[in-house]
């Protein structure tokens, strides 16, 4: 008798633990990021792979514990809203978004994923966030100060070439970032005694046509505002910059590599790893509205001394000096 009570109770022991055992086998649930980018896959490459490495540094490992969803723009920013509304029915855990455009998509699919912008010039100002320091609802990350930086790009460039009357500005206007930009660079234009010529170009098909207007107009320089469809066209834009002889400033240091003039910006791949901290901080509970948005720590000035010499400039040695790196 006392044994079959033995046994019984064996069995409905086991009945009881067996659920348990296996609740405690069942993998935990792997969180997965969307990345939403308005270039193309081959023209992000660069900075999805620094912000794995933010991720590896903070012991992220993919496909064992992070899961990452990327969806490319491929430089049309029309695109962005269905995108951002493809990773929301994927109830992705978070959205990283890369530019202003990206995250305006991405706060208007949804009002309860954590947002982390990434490069956003003036999130304030694009009514992505009230304040920096508590930016409130969904939506936290990294400022670009692109919108600043537009004025201290036109200062450099006029200490570089302090004759230079013209300057042209090559700008896309469904970027709304460009439209804050320019205006600084109004501000800008008068102090440094220059003359604008803004020049509108939605995809590449309009970029001979805005240097063959730069030309016609005697534009003395040229300053190009930051893109994302610029990324994949950074060789062909500097060798157009070439064609016509015109020396340039641009709005991200890749542009210097490919051969362009002169470049001054955030260091764009160091705000993407950066961005992963934030990742880490919201999958460990914080909440977006309390991680105030960081501002850029790392600025790069960078001049390309090849391309000056087939310009036949002469760059002022107050300008050189100031240079983070220079490209011989």
């Amino acid at each position: 008798m006392l044994r079959k009570v033995v046994v019984g109770l064996a069995l409905s022991l086991g009945l009881v633990l067996a659920p348990l055992a296996a609740e405690a086998q069942r993998p935990a649930k792997v969180p997965r990021i969307g990345l939403l980018f308005t270039a193309s896959e081959p023209a992000g490459a660069p900075f999805i792979e620094a912000f794995r490495q933010g991720l590896r540094e903070l012991g992220y490992v993919e496909r064992k514990n992070i899961a990452i969803e990327s969806r490319w723009a491929e430089g049309k920013p029309e695109r962005l809203p269905g995108l951002a509304a493809e990773l929301v029915r994927l109830k992705v855990d978070i959205i990283v978004a890369g530019i202003t455009g990206a995250a305006q998509a991405a706060k208007n699919a949804t009002g309860t994923i954590p947002i982390v912008m990434v490069t956003v010039p003036d999130p304030v100002a694009s009514g992505l966030v009230p304040g920096l320091a508590r930016p409130g609802g969904n939506i936290t990350g990294l400022s670009m100060l692109g919108v600043d930086l537009a004025a201290k790009q036109l200062q450099l460039l006029k200490e570089a070439l302090p004759k230079v009357s013209r300057v042209a500005v090559l700008r896309n206007p469904q970027l709304s970032a460009h439209e804050l930009m320019v205006r600084k660079l109004e501000v800008a234009a008068s102090t440094f005694k220059v003359t604008l010529q803004v020049l509108e170009v939605r995809n590449p098909e309009e970029f001979d046509g805005a240097f063959g207007a730069m030309t016609k107009e005697r534009a003395g320089a040229l300053l190009v505002l930051p893109d994302p469809m610029h990324l994949s066209h950074l060789i062909w834009i500097a060798e157009l910059a070439a064609k016509h002889r015109l020396p340039a400033m641009y709005g991200l240091v890749d542009y210097a590599d490919a051969g362009g003039l002169m470049a001054y910006a955030v260091d764009v791949r160091h705000n993407w790893q950066r961005a992963a901290t934030y990742v880490d901080k919201i999958l460990k509970g914080a909440k977006p509205a309390d991680l105030p948005v960081e501002q850029p720590t790392r600025m790069e000035f960078v001049i390309n001394l090849k391309t000056a010499k087939a310009l036949g400039l002469t760059i002022p040695q107050s300008v050189l000096i100031r240079a983070d790196r220079v490209i011989q």
